[in-house]
Order: structure tokens, then C-alpha cells, then sequence
């Protein structure tokens, strides 16, 4: 069954919040991740259920994740930006919790929405020294991202994994991004927009 994304809002008066923005893209975020992990295993990639599929859905919602921040910190002013960014990531850490039977079993309450939580935060580490430009994330953005998923395949496949990630994966989950985040950030007020700043920002689980 497709899924629709709502990718505008016709709300006169009334705004539209992190968490609503959020929960739009979260649903968009997790469409792209069983999509792409779809391509690769059609690619030939193992990557098993269980573990490995479980892995591979958090990190690339993680990415996911930080695209959504980048563009949100380029066209959002800074509080409405942490504001979503918090919210997406919360939102996210939620769905991965709400799918846990179907990612992985025998898991304690919490601890899906705890490890995506610590995942995204540790990522955003990893990321924060590349760019993200008109282009898209750059280079090294785009290598990062595909070392981290090489990690979760196994040996017979990490040569070709880079090719695979950076090539496909990577450009289809943008694409959708900022063609979606372009209306549901139309209505942003740019001449307020505060200081532009490298992304920072952790989270925990409260």
C-alpha cells in the first residue's frame, strides 16, 4: 500500500508545530528507511531480520534525521530549528520503539527508543564536521554515513557497500526530504532567522 506524505498544510491562523512538523517527517523518515533497505537487500546485500535489519533501520533514520536538521537550520531561525530537530528526534525514537517486535525481539520497554536516542546523538557527532550544501549533504557527509552502515554488513559486502549507500541511497532519501520540508517550511519567516550554527545539539532520553 503506498503511503501519502503530507507535504503542506492549509492552516489560515494557525501554526504548525515542532511536533507536528515532527511526526510528518518521522512518518516520511521511516517509509525511506524500509524502502532503501528494501533496494539493497534487492542489491543483493545480506542484511537479515533481526539484528542486522534492526541496525541498519536506526542508522538510516539517524542520517535521515540529520539531513532533516540541516535543512531545518537553513531555513528555520534557530529556536524554531532546535525546536523540530528535538521533536523529530523524539518522535523517531518513539516509532523504532513502537516497531520493536518487528525489528527485534526479546528487547526491555524503552531500550529501542533509548538506543536510536544514543544512536542519533553519536552520529551527530560523526557528521557535524561535514557540510551540507544546495547539493546536498557532501561528500565526506555522504562516506560517513556509508561507513557507518558498513559496519552492519557483513564482510562479503562492505567493498561494495560505498558505492551502493552513497550512489542511491543517500540521493533518494534527500530528494524526498527537501521536496517535502520545502512546503512544510514555506511559511517560515526568514528575516527573523538567527545566527547560523554547526549542529551541536544532543539528546536523552527524558
Amino acid at each position: 500500500m503506498a503511503i501519502r506524505i503530507r507535504s503542506s498544510f492549509h492552516s489560515r491562523g494557525r501554526s504548525r508545530s515542532a511536533a507536528t512538523l515532527a511526526s510528518v517527517i518521522a512518518m516520511l523518515a521511516w517509509k525511506l528507511a524500509i524502502d532503501s533497505i528494501k533496494r539493497m537487500r534487492e542489491a543483493k546485500f545480506d542484511i537479515d531480520i533481526g539484528r542486522a535489519y534492526f541496525d541498519f533501520v536506526c542508522e538510516h533514520l539517524a542520517f535521515l534525521a540529520h539531513v532533516a536538521d540541516r535543512i531545518a537550520y537553513r531555513d528555520l531561525d534557530a529556536t524554531q530549528r532546535a525546536e523540530f530537530t528535538r521533536a523529530l528526534a523524539l518522535r523517531l525514537a518513539e516509532v523504532v520503539e513502537d516497531n520493536a517486535d518487528m525489528l527485534i525481539s526479546d528487547s526491555p520497554p524503552g531500550s529501542c527508543r533509548q538506543h536510536f536516542l544514543d544512536l542519533f546523538n553519536q552520529a551527530g557527532a560523526d557528521y557535524a564536521s561535514f557540510d551540507y550544501g544546495d547539493a546536498g549533504p557532501a561528500f565526506g557527509f555522504r562516506r560517513c554515513f556509508a561507513s557507518r552502515i558498513r559496519e552492519g554488513v557483513p564482510e562479503k559486502d562492505q567493498t561494495w557497500v560505498y558505492d551502493q549507500v552513497m550512489e542511491i541511497e543517500v540521493p533518494e532519501g534527500v530528494k524526498a526530504l527537501e521536496k517535502t520540508l520545502a512546503g512544510l517550511f514555506s511559511s517560515a519567516d526568514e528575516s527573523d532567522a538567527g545566527p547560523r550554527r554547526k549542529p551541536s545539539a544532543s539528546l536523552t532520553g527524558d
